[in-house]
């Protein structure tokens, strides 16, 4: 008999393609207000999800969708990070 796995689905911020969990790359915001990357999926606190593509994050500054998940200080850290990361190519 075949089992039926439920593969989870997220939204991307920056160009809103639905993918699975797996596809993607989660950024979590603690919830002692620490935010950045998380790899594994795991981590607690609210999270939202970006493609591996430079694209969807320029779609995701200009849209302005880190302010509304974040505070002003904490976005722009973390951007500079994100473009560093996908700069390199080590997503």
């Amino acid at each position: 008999m075949v089992k039926n796995v439920k593969i989870p689905i997220r939204t991307c911020i920056g160009c809103d393609t639905k993918k699975p969990k797996k596809e993607m790359l989660r950024i979590v915001i603690s919830p002692d207000g620490d935010c950045g990357i998380d790899p594994s999926g795991k981590k607690s606190g609210r999270g939202f999800y970006l493609c591996y593509q430079m694209e969807c994050l320029n779609n995701a500054i200009k849209r302005k969708k880190f302010d509304k998940y974040m505070d002003k200080e904490n976005s722009l850290d973390l951007i500079n990070e994100l473009k560093e990361i996908f700069q390199k190519g080590n997503v």
